[in-house]
């Protein structure tokens, strides 16, 4: 592991120099505010030397050099709603926030593209698109919060993603600042392109390790006009969870297929002060369809009723914005149940999900942990939450470790990974040492020492190097 140097008085001076001294901030309240991003547990806290906010990729790639100059850590931090610790300046240093970087640059309704920096919010961009009669499909769960450029850097997921495919397949192009300094273009505003590496597929989903994402060129799509969603309520858990192989099966090519245990339907109908059917017993299926014509979305939601009805679903309601609000609440819900909790997701293939999410029911009983379970169920991504409570920190660590233990081996076991969307961080970098084949692991250390030599990008994240 590489060794840095602490920020002095010289530093600061040429940072200063760079975007100017009032976005270099350095007040012990700030530094402290960035410590952490969405992680609970005081044990992964560390807090950065300076924060530095830039303007443009020519000042994000002046402070780049910089820190090679000096040894300096960096880590980039849109707008913190990592959950596997990414965004946490495990070496101190440098934190590159992102938060002046928010133009949308041009917006082509007729191209059906837009350019955006990496600041920019999910949200802005999506509520632009809906206003001219178009979609950007990325859309996670914390697309309220949450920044295009951090999107990028963990390859989001999310409520779309069965349809539209995660973050990666809504891209054209890259400007990447590259871990030596250099601007880089990568992509292009086509169709389809086997010409070279695909560069910018590298970058996006390498959690900042091996560039700095400034500016996006995304994909945008038609707004469907005919969308209905369906809430399939069980009081059964498991023909909640065997429905969904069900839905895929009968073509009706679903825009979400969302997955809550009873805890989730609880903890969110307290979080947001509602009481929606069968709080007390009910798992609940969220299903969108969106179809051209409304032929098309009656014939589908008239299968689709049927299916849920035979699967065993007490009840087939529709899902108004009261049920999404639920579905995007649940992480914040978390925190009523216990201030020290954390988010874990893996990933199955999706003929195999059904079996995990029974297994991570059976195992959890074994524990003293508060077991709760969400999934992007069209996708086989799981979210698995625990919750802390009264254990003491020994007896948390302790059983957050074993459990983890169980379920990463059993999903290797059926051909998962470690992660879906929110990737690797500091959080997991051990267990993709130790789960990834050894020649895929070493290639990727050779990708990453080749473009970063001085170690200085995001570094205690995804490799051990």
């Amino acid at each position: 592991m590489s060794e840095y140097n602490k920020i002095n008085k010289e530093i600061l001076t040429e940072l200063e120099q760079i975007v100017g001294q009032e976005y270099v901030l350095t007040a012990q309240e700030i530094l402290d505010k960035y410590k952490t991003d969405e992680e609970t547990n005081p044990k992964y806290f560390h807090s950065p030397e300076v924060v530095v906010l830039p303007k443009t990729a020519q000042e994000v790639a002046a402070i780049v050099k910089l820190a090679n100059n000096f040894l300096i850590s960096l880590t980039v931090r849109g707008a913190g709603t990592s959950l596997a610790a990414g965004a946490i300046p495990v070496f101190g240093g440098i934190v590159l926030l992102m938060e002046r970087m928010n133009e949308i640059i041009e917006f082509n309704e007729a191209g059906m593209y837009a350019v955006v920096e990496a600041g920019v919010s999910t949200k802005a961009i999506q509520d632009l698109a809906h206003t001219k009669g178009l979609l950007y499909a990325g859309d996670p769960c914390s697309s309220d919060s949450c920044m295009i450029g951090s999107n990028l850097a963990t390859n989001a997921g999310g409520n779309k993603a069965v349809r539209y495919g995660t973050t990666r397949d809504q891209v054209y192009a890259l400007e990447v600042v590259t871990p030596t300094g250099d601007i880089v273009n990568m992509g292009a505003r086509l169709q389809k392109k086997t010409t070279g590496y695909c560069l910018e597929q590298l970058i996006i989903g390498s959690e900042g390790t091996l560039g700095i994402i400034t500016k996006v060129t995304l994909k945008l799509k038609p707004l469907l006009p005919y969308r209905f969603d369906i809430l399939a309520i069980f009081t059964d858990v498991t023909k909640a969870i065997d429905l969904v192989p069900k839905v895929l099966k009968a073509g009706l090519n679903p825009t979400s297929i969302e997955f809550m245990d009873n805890n989730f339907v609880r903890s969110t109908n307290d979080y947001c002060e509602t009481r929606l059917p069968h709080y007390e017993d009910g798992s609940y299926i969220i299903i969108t369809i969106e179809t051209l014509t409304e032929e098309e979305l009656d014939m589908k939601m008239e299968l689709l009723d049927g299916i849920c009805t035979e699967g065993g679903a007490s009840d087939v309601l529709e899902a108004d914005e009261r049920v999404w609000k639920l579905r995007r609440n649940c992480q914040e819900s978390l925190r009523i149940i216990s201030k020290v909790n954390l988010t874990d997701d893996v990933v199955v293939p999706l003929d195999k999900e059904a079996e995990t999410i029974k297994f991570v029911m059976t195992i959890g009983k074994n524990y003293n942990l508060h077991v709760m379970t969400l999934a992007h169920a069209g996708d086989g991504n799981l979210h698995i939450c625990l919750c802390k409570g009264d254990l003491s920190d020994e007896q948390w660590d302790k059983e957050v470790a074993q459990f983890h233990a169980e379920i990463y081996a059993f999903a290797y076991k059926v051909g998962g990974r470690l992660s879906g969307e929110h990737g690797i961080g500091a959080k997991k970098a051990k267990e993709l040492e130790k789960y990834t084949e050894p020649g895929e692991l070493a290639v990727m250390k050779t990708i990453k020492t080749a473009m970063d030599p001085n170690n200085i990008l995001n570094p205690g994240k995804v490799l051990l190097v």
